[in-house]
Parts: structure tokens; C-alpha cells; sequence
């Protein structure tokens, strides 16, 4: 195992390297530039003026110079300073961070409660109603589009109910009342395509272990159907579902930023958006920088997890 994880942590130096220098060559390939942003059209400034405006921010070298620099500050454990408010990177995404982690732990929440125990039904009850119903709950949550699914239950609350979250963030440690009013709508448009993805796996996964040798010997030795899914069928089968799970989790974490921007909340989604509007090259690349290390955390812990669902699974 500590093999395994030693290997594990060194591929992911190249695997956050190669995302790192992507995002930071696509930043420098937008046209125009944070300059060109913070003066706008109306203000006129002369060459000179320009070259000393990039030169203070730091834009003015080739990008293989800028980018060495970058990484170097980052393997410090500095991702920059903001080219438009001049905050640290660092501070403003821990200062998002909360928004994000709090919608995406609601939204895996509620799929999973949701389609883990459907899929399983689904499986056990082949071709019966609810196997049934739970296929035409997953055509519906795979065909729409959640913000199209966000911009309806907009217009249902506004127009409808006459009723709209506050427009600004509440902290649940605030008042947790008001800030659920404000997370449902995102949760459930959020939630809404995974429950579709993993109940279909689930189902899937399911299908193929209930049909294995070792189910019918189980059950040919006098084992219950309860024992026989809980303790043979369902770790093996949750298996590939644990793998959709962790993905999910990983694209919520920086996947929300349509979700985030129709509902206007202030997330690390809603921050990389923004900063790639207004040219901010350390907001944007700090920030796919972290979501990039959140991503292959999440994946090395589903790895780990593998050992637990399945002992034949060993990391030598």
C-alpha cells in the first residue's frame, strides 16, 4: 500500500503540471488583455503609459518567463495576487470555497440517497412498475439541461410563487434557514442529472453481479435475499459506482460555474468565471490549479476505496 501510494502522489506532479501550463497558455490566447480591460475604451493611454501598466502587473514578460515564475511561487504555496482587487489568490478562494464544498456535499447528498437504494430496486424488480419508473426518472434527469432546469425553477419561484432567495450570501452558521432558501434550487438542478447517472450505473452494476456464479451459490446455500444483496451482491456492483460518484464530486467542485453564476452565488466557479471576463491570469489559473489538486485527491481516495468494496483488490 505505501508503495502504491508513493507512486500515486509522484504522477500527480506532471498530471497538475500539464493542467497548470494549459490553463495558463489558454489565458495568454484571449484576446486583449487585463490592461486593455482596466482602462476601458473611454480612458487613452500612450505606449509608454501601456508598457509601464504591464510592467507593474507583471504581464509584460514572454509567458514561459511569467509562468516559471508562477509555479515557482505556487510550489511556495503562493497562487498570486489578483491582477484587478490585488488580494491574494489564496485568500479569495477560501473565502468561496465554502460556497462550493457546501453546494456540491448537498447535491451528492441528495443523488445518492436517492439513486443508490432506486438503482438497487430497480435491479432487484427487473421489468416490474418500478423498475420502470426508475428508467424514465433517468431519461428525464440525462435529457435536461440543468440550466435550463435552473432557469425554470427561477421563473416557477419569481413568477408563480412571487417569491426569490436573498440575493445575498448568508452563511448557514448565520442563519441556516435563509441559506437553505437560497442552496435548494441550485442542489436540486444540480442534483438532478447525477441522480439520473448513478441510479442508471447503480442498476447496471447491479444487473450484471446479480447474475454471477457466486450469487446463485449463495443463495443456493440457504442464504436470505436481504444477506445475499447486503453482503455479496452490493460492494461489488458499488464498485464502478464509486468511481461515477468521485467524479461527480470532483466536475461539482468546479463544474457548477453556470449553476452558480444564474443563481449568484459567489463560488469558486462563479470567481474562475469571472476572472477569465476581466483577464485576471492569477485568479484564474490559482483557481483551476486548486480544483485540479481537489480532483486527483478525490480520485486517489475512490482508488483506496477499491480495497475496501473488493479484498481481492490489493495495491502492491
Amino acid at each position: 500500500m505505501g508503495r502504491y501510494l508513493l507512486r500515486r502522489l509522484v504522477l500527480i506532479i506532471p498530471t497538475l503540471i500539464g493542467a497548470s501550463l494549459l490553463v495558463f497558455v489558454m489565458m495568454r490566447l484571449l484576446p486583449g488583455d487585463v490592461v486593455d480591460l482596466l482602462i476601458g475604451s473611454e480612458l487613452t493611454l500612450s505606449a509608454e503609459q501601456r508598457a509601464g501598466l504591464r510592467a507593474m502587473l507583471g504581464v509584460d514578460q514572454p509567458w514561459y518567463s511569467q509562468y516559471l515564475t508562477w509555479i515557482g511561487g505556487v510550489l511556495s504555496g503562493d497562487l498570486g495576487i489578483s491582477l484587478r482587487s490585488s488580494q491574494p489568490v489564496t485568500t479569495l478562494i477560501l473565502q468561496r470555497l465554502p460556497v462550493t464544498v457546501e453546494l456540491a456535499i448537498l447535491a451528492a447528498l441528495i443523488s445518492w440517497v436517492v439513486a443508490i437504494p432506486l438503482g438497487v430496486i430497480a435491479a432487484t424488480r427487473r421489468n416490474s412498475p418500478t423498475d420502470l419508473f426508475a428508467n424514465i426518472v433517468g431519461l428525464i434527469g440525462l435529457a435536461l439541461p440543468n440550466f435550463w432546469l435552473a432557469t425554470l425553477f427561477l421563473l416557477i419561484t419569481s413568477i408563480v410563487f412571487r417569491w426569490q432567495p436573498s440575493p445575498q450570501w448568508v452563511s448557514p452558521f448565520e442563519d441556516l434557514r435563509t441559506n437553505l432558501q437560497q442552496v435548494i434550487m441550485p442542489t436540486l438542478t444540480l442534483s438532478a442529472g447525477m441522480i439520473a447517472v448513478t441510479m442508471r450505473m447503480m442498476r447496471s452494476s447491479m444487473l450484471e453481479v446479480l447474475g454471477q456464479d457466486y450469487i446463485r451459490t449463495a443463495q443456493a446455500k440457504g442464504l436470505g435475499d436481504r444477506m445475499v444483496l447486503i453482503s455479496h451482491a452490493f460492494k461489488n456492483a458499488a464498485i464502478p459506482v464509486v468511481t461515477v460518484m468521485g467524479v461527480q464530486v470532483g466536475n461539482l467542485l468546479g463544474g457548477a460555474v453556470i449553476i452558480e453564476q444564474i443563481f449568484g452565488l459567489p463560488g469558486i466557479g462563479w470567481l474562475i468565471l469571472n476572472g477569465i471576463y476581466q483577464r485576471d491570469y492569477p485568479v484564474v489559473q490559482g483557481g483551476v490549479f486548486f480544483l485540479a489538486v481537489a480532483f486527483v485527491v478525490i480520485n486517489l481516495l475512490i482508488d483506496l476505496t477499491y480495497a475496501y468494496l473488493d479484498p481481492r483488490i490489493h495495491y502492491g
